[in-house]
């Protein structure tokens, strides 16, 4: 279970001379049609070195372990999470079989995001009922100035 558990995953990959019998390699172009999202954008996650294409004929072929990857990172962003809580976080995922320091970065991080999500929330109630009481006040002059 991980930032990526409910990532759906597609059945689109072809076979890439080279590849292992099995293993479905994919395009960059394929691959950001199945996540929504831009070549660019991936190329950018590759940059910050949080995906790390194979190459063949000088083009990027995408693995089942990168479509993960690519999962987790989306779900992190989702979720809120920085590139860097994201890096940190695949770094443990690939250090520990029983995923615990994972984990336990993902109870403090998440709590993090929970307690700063709720403030937003709690400012945002505020926010509105401070709206509604102007738009009120508006009202109720408008009525009494164009009461014949």
């Amino acid at each position: 279970m991980g930032l990526g558990s409910n990532q759906r995953t597609s059945q689109r990959t072809s076979q890439r001379p080279g590849g292992t019998p099995g293993n479905g390699w994919t395009g960059i172009g394929e691959l950001a049609d199945e996540f929504g999202l831009t070549p660019r954008t991936i190329r950018f996650y590759e940059d910050k070195g949080l995906l790390t294409p194979a190459r063949e004929n000088n083009q990027r072929v995408y693995s089942h372990r990168d479509r993960v990857r690519l999962g987790l990172i989306c779900r992190g962003k989702r979720l809120g999470f920085t590139l860097t809580e994201i890096k940190e976080f695949l770094k443990l995922y690939e250090a520990d079989d029983n995923r615990i320091e994972q984990m336990r970065f993902l109870l403090h991080h998440g709590r993090e995001r929970i307690a700063a999500l709720e403030s937003q929330w709690r400012d945002v109630e505020e926010t509105l009922h401070d709206l509604r009481d102007l738009v009120a006040a508006a009202e109720e002059y408008v009525r009494r100035v164009t009461r014949p």
